[in-house]
């Protein structure tokens, strides 16, 4: 998978993260999606970030786990 904006590769981690908002992937690099992380707020993976990240340290945002049936 590539960034939307420049066309770099990206690692599992810019490949998983999503809109807080619409929980849509964004499909953007670090350098790229730094440039807007201002208004946009994100939902990402910090388990899949660059170095290893021990399981009980790894945050889960409550929102990112949601009933579909919600959304209707």
């Amino acid at each position: 998978m590539r960034c939307v904006c420049c066309d770099r590769l990206l690692n599992d981690f810019e490949a998983t993260r999503k809109s807080k908002i619409t929980g849509d992937y964004l499909d953007m690099c670090n350098k790229c999606v730094g440039s807007v992380q201002e208004s946009i707020e994100t939902l990402d993976r910090t388990d899949l970030a660059e170095g290893e990240v021990p399981d009980e340290e790894i945050e889960f945002d409550d929102e990112f786990f949601y009933d579909e049936e919600e959304d209707e």
